[in-house]
């Protein structure tokens, strides 16, 4: 492979997305940030909450991260929490990027926002980068490298860290239930499903927590960026929104929800947004197996960790589509997630009746 290909590359900015980059740029120079020229700015496309922007000055590559316009959940979107939780987490697991600044002043363009320096590197979005060509073993170790990071970040040592705060103490399994049964209702439009059995069992089924560790909430390979030289050693992870302390299996579960097999039916691989589906991919049992044997944990029942994952995903989704139900958001790749909402729902009950996936 070769670190001159695009692995990490954005794209022109979105209608109705627009970046005040000279408001930017005088504020970052006002808070001492030394930068040469004006910067070329495009956008991500693979974010569908924060809106990620790459500023690319003479002296600097930067990233910037700001809320969507619209209606938001009360807790997401939080830029100062975003911000401090990898400050806070850089010292003691250095796959953060480093923090420049944040913006507290809506004033500056209209929202809170922060600014990182970029981490170059491969970023496996939907398919691999063009000319990223690896055999079924490298694709293996790329997957349990994923996994490996993962274990890591379980590990970090909160108080270390000074992250105590992070949490809510006991009771993650309850308050993740109870908060996503919570979303979902209210992100309700009339085409999805009520899910109300979905909820009413995993209301029945909660278990108590495993543990208590700073989990990412957002695990994907396209939150993850590799070494452009070595496929399989992870260099950075991005979109901390969700950061938090909690239980790990619940984290396991949500990873698994994302996970896409090559085996899985049409309508949710044209979902895909990872390249899951590759030969030498673990498959999702294999990645629960590994995660288990290496950490020592032992669920009572894995099953409500794998609907929890899907019901949380199918709320997220909705979330999402509600904003461009009502018209808060105009990213026409956010129009057919009402399907996919209802799809998860129901793969949620059919892992109820049969067992894990």
């Amino acid at each position: 492979m070769s670190a001159q290909l695009p692995f990490d590359s954005a794209g022109t900015v979105r209608a109705g997305e627009e970046l005040d980059a000279a408001a930017v740029t005088a504020w970052l120079r006002a808070q001492g940030i030394a930068l040469q020229g004006q910067p070329r700015v495009t956008q991500y496309a693979g974010g569908a909450s924060n809106w990620t922007y790459r500023l690319q000055y003479e002296n600097r590559d930067l990233i910037l991260r700001r809320p969507p316009a619209g209606t938001k959940a009360r807790s997401a979107h939080d830029m100062k929490r975003e911000f401090t939780v990898q400050q806070a987490l850089r010292p003691v697991f250095p796959c953060v990027a480093n923090m420049v600044a944040l913006c507290s002043e809506p004033a500056v363009i209209g929202s809170e926002f922060y600014v990182m320096d970029r981490i170059a590197g491969m970023i496996p979005r939907k398919n691999l980068p063009p000319g990223v060509v690896l055999s079924p073993e490298q694709t293996r170790q790329l997957c349990l490298s994923m996994v490996d990071k993962l274990i890591e970040l379980h590990q970090v040592d909160v108080q270390a860290a000074g992250l105590q705060h992070l949490g809510k103490g006991a009771g993650y399994v309850r308050r993740q239930v109870e908060g996503w049964c919570e979303r979902w209702q209210r992100a309700a439009t009339w085409n999805v499903l009520s899910g109300r059995r979905v909820m009413h069992w995993l209301r029945q089924n909660m278990p108590e927590d495993v543990a208590s560790c700073v989990i990412h909430n957002d695990w994907r390979l396209d939150n993850l960026v590799f070494d452009a030289q070595q496929a399989s050693r992870v260099i950075g992870v991005l979109d901390w929104e969700m950061a938090t302390l909690g239980d790990p299996l619940m984290e396991l579960g949500c990873v698994i929800a994302y996970w896409l097999q090559a085996d899985d039916d049409r309508f949710i691989l044209s979902m895909r947004r990872q390249p899951s589906h590759l030969p030498g991919m673990l498959r999702r049992r294999e990645i629960v197996a590994y995660y288990l044997e290496r950490t020592g944990l032992q669920p009572e029942n894995w099953v409500f960790y794998e609907v929890f994952g899907l019901f949380r995903l199918a709320a997220i989704i909705q979330q999402i589509y509600y904003r461009y139900h009502h018209r808060q958001t105009r990213n026409p790749a956010f129009a057919r997630f009402w399907l996919l909402s209802n799809y998860l729902v129901l793969r949620a009950a059919r892992t109820i009746r049969r067992g894990p996936l």
